[in-house]
């Protein structure tokens, strides 16, 4: 756990809105404020704010609110702690020792990092095995695709030997079993693992009769045995090694064997897996490609292959060139193409769909153009239609993918294209015409029903009208058939909206005087140590003087405002954070719209005009008050009560027709204090 000095020197150095700026696109909304789509929910319209100054972010449709560690926390799926290192990383502050809340704690954390240390020490072997002289076939292969010794050592493509024991014996004495075996890197035989007492493991992906390594659903410990690695230092293995663990090192082997070795990196630049093509043709070879299994740092469906790299180009530029391969994405990159992405060993997700929304809602969709690819890019198209992407279509000549087209025609014949690329749905209706040419009913039924599923996704209303009248249009079909059926579509449709619930309101008074009690640094409870009477002493205090006058003539009572109000005066030391307060949904909720919206100093003539505002609001309520109990039955019979009430009348009265409102005409008699 990191300590609370560490904690508060990184978040004194961190600028939220580079952090959050790192993950999803930020627009300028304000003298200090920035906007966004938030990363949490689906949403269209931004309601994602970040405060430059006060250094939190607050999402108005789904109300998560916090600093940059609960940020970093939430959108990396990790530990407090974790993310506390992660922004210390990310600024290049020293990192202390680490320490952790629970023994399990410890070893997750060991673990995973030991993983990620056994990911990049198998990049470096693969990489070195690639200079070496059984590597030329793999340096052959490189090179017929067009990849020049910059671009193989930008993306550290390596070979991976056809041995199965050189990479184990590597690792062997720098990390401990379990981490080899949760790794990814390896599989081992049935016999080796019968010997020692585990599971029957099924086939191996490489199409060999051993056994393929289970995917874990969970971190497991880190052993305390002396089977490998404690801590950071080896262990010799002579030492370290029952009959068992020989037995079971043994029956273990390299995953991949003969492969050009492709990283595979999170968008942090973390090796977390690989793909490997083989340079055999032979049916033992296995697959053409073969991707690590998922494991405890690594799921294939969350990684977009090149973002590391990729996503400073897409922000800048705002959209984003999407590939199948990685082989597409390296040439594409090679060319100059900085902003191209691809998916990683598997279909596009949902979840990638929302990691690359985080830089850019614009992307050009380039697959394969055969049927396959095609295919693929209707899957595609749909996912980044549902997450509100402006999306075009690149589909280059017949048998020609992204690498073959720039080995062929170049960067600016690709570049040309890219300029052509089409508007999805205009994709979509030449597809759909291409595969129903014929012009009778049955085949434009047939390509209406190809292209509805298509605009159920739209989530616009009116994006669905003007698509149907222009698939109306050029399909030939009557506008007013294809409305019906869209309005089928519409009342088919269920994705849920995410509605902001109702914000208290409040007067420009009252957020000038919130304002002024959240712009203490640690906001202290009670008024001891107040010594003037205005709350200022050498300077003006906004949060002191707001606390005096709020504490000692309750101007807050009977507000919108008053509960919140209440959470700021009582807010002790411990509070540093404005936004930690403990306070309700809706009072977060109003205390960061209000936070957000502070587009004008803070000054002592604007607090003092606020104090004579809420001053005013109060005297009217006195007044409306004593008027009440005036016109109470009764009340004209007790002349002593009544001559009072008069009294009090009066003077409120002359005090609201005063300018200045004097504190003085606030004071009520003795025997109304109850009522007022």
């Amino acid at each position: 756990m990191p300590t609370e000095d560490f904690k508060e020197t990184v978040k004194q150095q961190a600028d939220i809105v580079r952090i959050i700026g790192d993950y999803i696109k930020l627009k300028k909304a304000g003298a200090q404020n920035y906007s966004g789509l938030c990363p949490f929910h689906g949403e269209k319209t931004a309601s994602f704010s970040v405060h430059a100054t006060r250094q939190f972010y607050h999402c108005f449709g789904c109300g998560v609110s916090g600093d940059v560690f609960s940020f970093v926390q939430k959108i990396e799926n990790i530990t407090f702690p974790e993310s506390v290192r992660l922004v210390a990383q990310k600024l290049g502050i020293p990192l202390p020792k680490a320490t952790y809340s629970s023994p399990g704690e410890a070893r997750d954390a060991k673990l995973r990092a030991q993983m990620l240390d056994a990911q990049e020490r198998a990049a470096a072997f693969f990489q070195e095995c690639l200079k070496r002289p059984e590597g030329a076939r793999a340096r052959e292969y490189l090179e017929g695709r067009g990849l020049n010794a910059e671009t193989i050592a930008l993306f550290r493509i390596g070979y991976a030997p056809d041995s199965g024991f050189l990479l184990r014996d590597r690792l062997a004495s720098e990390f401990s079993e379990e981490v080899l075996r949760e790794s990814g890197l390896f599989s081992w035989k049935e016999e080796g693992l019968r010997a020692s007492g585990a599971r029957h493991p099924e086939n191996d992906e490489s199409g060999g009769a051993v056994g393929k390594q289970q995917v874990p659903h969970g971190l497991a410990p880190v052993r305390n045995d002396n089977s490998g690695r404690e801590g950071d230092s080896p262990v010799p293995q002579a030492e370290a090694r029952s009959p068992k663990a020989d037995a079971r090192s043994a029956a273990m082997y390299s995953k991949f064997r003969n492969r050009v070795m492709f990283p595979i990196s999170n968008d942090a630049g973390k090796i977390i897996a690989f793909t490997g093509r083989t340079l055999a043709a032979d049916e033992k070879s296995g697959p053409k490609y073969l991707n690590s299994p998922e494991t405890g740092i690594y799921s294939k469906g969350r990684v977009l292959f090149n973002l590391d790299r990729a996503k400073e180009a897409i922000r800048k530029l705002d959209y984003a060139i999407l590939v199948e391969g990685q082989m597409d994405c390296i040439s594409v990159y090679a060319a100059g193409f900085h902003n191209v992405i691809a998916s990683s060993g598997t279909a596009f997700t949902e979840i990638q769909a929302k990691l690359l929304g985080r830089f850019s809602k614009n992307a050009v969709v380039n697959f394969d153009p055969d049927t396959a690819g095609a295919k693929a890019t209707e899957r595609t198209l749909g996912l980044l239609v549902e997450e509100e992407f402006q999306i075009k279509v690149l589909t280059l000549e017949q048998g020609f993918d992204p690498d073959l087209y720039l080995r062929r025609k170049g960067k600016d014949a690709y570049a040309a294209a890219l300029r052509g690329s089409q508007k999805y749905f205009d994709y979509l209706i030449d597809r759909a015409r291409s595969l129903f040419p014929a012009r009778s009913p049955e085949a434009k039924q047939k390509a209406v029903n190809y292209l509805l599923p298509h605009i159920q996704r739209v989530p616009s209303r009116i994006v669905r009208d003007e698509l149907g009248q222009e698939i109306a249009q050029k399909l030939g079909i009557d506008s007013a058939v294809l409305r019906q059926e869209l309005r089928h579509v519409a009342a088919d449709r269920s994705a849920a909206s995410v509605k902001a619930p109702l914000e208290a309101q409040a007067t420009d008074a009252e957020r000038i005087l919130i304002r002024a009690l959240a712009s203490a640094r640690q906001m202290q409870p009670g008024a001891g140590h107040l010594s003037a009477r205005d709350g200022a002493e050498e300077g003006f205090d906004p949060a002191r003087q707001a606390q005096y006058v709020l504490q000692n003539e309750a101007l807050h009572r009977g507000l919108a405002t008053e509960s919140l109000v209440e959470v700021l005066l009582n807010a002790g030391a411990e509070v540093a954070d404005v936004m930690e307060v403990p306070c309700s949904e809706s009072e977060r909720r109003m205390l960061a719209s209000i936070l957000l919206k502070e587009d004008e100093e803070l000054s002592a003539e604007r607090l003092e005009g606020a104090v004579r505002a809420l001053r005013r609001i109060h005297l009217r309520r006195r007044l409306e008050q004593v008027q009440r109990e005036l016109n109470k039955p009764g009340v004209g019979d007790d002349k002593v009560l009544r001559n009072e009430l008069l009294l009090e009348k009066d003077r409120l009265s002359r005090a609201l027709r005063d300018p200045n409102l004097a504190e003085d005409g606030l004071r009520a008699p003795a025997t109304n204090k109850k009522s007022a």
